[in-house]
């Protein structure tokens, strides 16, 4: 198990280097990541380089048995660069060259940066290749943006779109230039949208995915390096959940796993303990699982208030641990802490370590430490687990970027659309598998596609086949709208799932602002929709709810179709209350044989990682309440040392390790 910190030298004098090591040292920490930023402190003067002082460093570390892995510091290119090849500096869609001084502001088009890029990782990699104790490398800082319009970029994209349609009448036909006689003649002609709102809706598409592709191809240049220098270390990148711009499933393809930077929002009043803002922090661990379907780490977690100009809450006392065992629950193999210490210059002073500007180990690194302590004191028992389950979600980058292009709606959120369902299967006590559209839907009872607005005929076909043969689908409004080039299927909706819905869509509406449909299900329960709403004809299939409004109460608003040996259900709206989808998930978890080993109470989080012995349950309480859980009968308790029987009394933040010594 790897913990640890994101660590600074450069930000303290050396006379501090040994006392950080040895509190660090007596935390239990045994990793470091550093170097990330550092660009200009290894190449002061082009060509100069200076890596004495990450040297002493790194020895420094290693007298105290703490590992390390650097950061390639292309996230701020030195001063030097900017002024020497203006170039390198990104241009904005009003053709202004971004001013120096802040991160992300350089040109991925740029030669002069991707040279100078390629000559400080290599000098890098054949320095630090072999130092014992550096064990991987973090490619970059956090890729995403700027978006460059520079001339380059321009004729990049005109390359890019030429390479993809081969021809440019290909091209026209695939992307419906015929609208308002936006017809291309040469490539060329072809222009940056620089406004999602009025562009052709194609090219819109293509122009997201093109500078998703920039950060990847950037990427996979700095990978080949370091493959080539640096065989025997890891390679990884920090990534930032569910940030919506780069399509992560290409960015994690180089990667050996998959790292991410937790900052679970903060609201006001952290009492409330029917707030679940913590299942954000979890599903955003699911997607990077997903990403490679493999566990992952936490290159930065949260240690205390974020901030630039003004900070936010502080974490309570219990909250560093509960969050880390969060991210451990999910799939976490390493836990590393921004920062170490915060720091007293910068854009960053508020953005709070460990550590406080005084550098004394006060609660905050006490608790960590303590976090450090149990982790390493079940370590071998966490050792080559992972989650396995048998519901899944698709979560689609396209799909993402379609609906930020045409929401359809107002209010329309790709994201909070799926948390409805994946939030629901949380509170049943279920993990999840977050996938994408290519995924084997064999391995999986349970399969939801929530607004999949841009829907691939190879992915409806598995679908259909998926249901065929027994599964269980859900599905939701604006989905099967569009193909991959964005243009609207010319066949009634849901279009290419018709079939397998066994439902047509003729009309559909969206729901004016502060107005509520009511809606009652077949068992008699009434809610309310709102934003949205599909008017849904049956063909096969089961009506499940009904609009309990004049002119729409002959349409449905939940049904279920039998289909081969399988089942589909399509909710045609958004309802307002949750238990709603409490009921949906619950009875769907019934159709299709799945059952939780613990359903939780309120405020209190389930997640299971298991091998081919044991499965090890964790229990996480969110609320500032005691909370009693009941557990199987016979398992035993690895944090507190234990011996129990049916339940656990876990304290306000409270966590667990519960371990069944079988297998699900």
């Amino acid at each position: 198990m790897y913990i640890g910190v994101d660590y600074y030298p450069e930000h303290w004098s050396k006379e501090r280097w040994e006392l950080d090591a040895l509190l660090m040292h007596s935390a239990g920490f045994n990793v470091v990541r550093m170097a990330e930023f550092s660009w200009v402190f290894m190449e002061p003067e082009e060509g100069k380089f200076q890596f004495d002082w990450l040297d002493e460093v790194l020895d420094l570390l290693a007298k105290h048995e703490i590992q390390a892995i650097l950061g390639t510091p292309t996230a701020v290119m030195p001063a030097w660069m900017a002024k020497k090849y203006p170039d390198s500096l990104a241009v904005d869609k009003y053709g202004n060259r971004l001013v120096w001084g802040v991160r992300k502001n350089n040109c991925f088009s740029s030669m002069s940066y991707n040279l100078l890029s390629e000559r400080i990782i290599k000098t890098m990699a054949e320095h630090f290749s072999k130092i014992s104790n550096v064990i991987g490398w973090q490619i970059d800082n956090e890729f995403g943006g700027p978006i460059c319009y520079c001339e380059i970029c321009h004729k990049n994209f005109q390359e890019w779109l030429k390479n993809k349609y081969q021809s440019i009448e290909n091209l026209n036909k695939s992307l419906g230039t015929h609208f308002w006689g936006h017809k291309f003649n040469y490539w060329n002609e072809i222009p940056i949208p620089d406004d999602m709102n009025t562009h052709n809706p194609g090219l819109c598409l293509d122009w997201k995915r093109f500078c998703s592709w920039m950060n990847v191809k950037f990427q996979h240049n700095q990978v080949k390096i370091l493959r080539e220098l640096c065989p025997k270390h890891f390679i990884t990148h920090n990534f930032m959940g569910l940030y919506p711009d780069i399509n992560y499933y290409d960015l994690s393809e180089d990667l050996d796993h998959v790292s991410w930077d937790n900052y679970p929002v903060w609201k006001d009043n952290p009492f409330n303990e029917k707030q679940e803002i913590f299942y954000g922090a979890s599903l955003s661990a699911d997607v990077m699982r997903g990403l490679k379907q493999k566990n992952f780490w936490i290159m930065e977690q949260t240690a205390g208030p974020g901030g630039w100009g003004s900070f936010g809450r502080n974490t309570l006392p219990g909250e560093i641990k509960k969050i880390s065992y969060q991210q451990l629950a999910h799939g976490a193999d390493g836990i590393i802490w921004f920062r170490w210490r915060t720091c007293t210059a910068g854009r960053e002073q508020y953005w709070h370590g460990l550590l406080g500007h005084d550098g004394k180990p006060l609660r905050r690194y006490k608790e960590a430490a303590e976090t450090s302590r149990e982790f390493h004191m079940i370590e071998n028992e966490i050792k080559d687990t992972a989650i396995k389950t048998q519901a899944a979600i698709i979560y689609d980058y396209d799909s993402i970027w379609a609906t930020q292009i045409q929401p359809s709606f107002d209010g329309n959120n790709y994201v909070e659309n799926i948390h409805r369902y994946y939030n629901a299967l949380l509170r049943q006590g279920i993990n999840v598998d977050i996938i994408k559209q290519d995924e084997d839907f064999s391995k999986y009872k349970i399969i939801i596609a929530s607004s999949l607005y841009i829907l691939k005929k190879s992915t409806a076909d598995k679908i259909t086949t998926y249901v065929k043969n027994g599964g269980i689908f859900l599905t939701d409004f604006r989905s099967g709208v569009k193909n991959e080039t964005n243009i609207c299927y010319d066949i009634t909706l849901p279009g290419l799932l018709t079939d397998v819905l066994g439902i047509e869509i003729e009309e559909y509406s969206a729901i004016p602002l502060n107005t509520e449909y009511p809606i009652k299900n077949v068992d008699g329960n009434e809610y309310h929709a709102i934003k949205y709403m599909d008017w849904i004809t049956v063909k096969n299939a089961e009506v499940l709810a009904n609009y309990q409004v004049q002119y729409l109460n002959n349409f449905a608003a939940l049904t279920k179709n039998n289909f081969g040996k399988g089942r589909a259900y399509y909710a045609g709206t958004i309802i307002k209350e949750e238990n709603f989808y409490d009921e949906l998930i619950e009875n769907i978890l019934k159709d299709s044989g799945i059952s939780s080993v613990i359903k939780p109470p309120l405020g209190v989080e389930i997640s299971i990682r298991q091998d081919s012995s044991k499965i090890l349950i964790f229990l996480i309480n969110h609320t500032i309440n005691k909370k009693e859980v009941k557990v199987p009968s016979g398992a035993e308790i690895l944090i507190n040392l234990e011996r129990i029987k049916d339940t656990i009394i876990l304290e306000p933040f409270g966590v667990e390790v519960i371990k069944i010594k079988k297998v699900l």
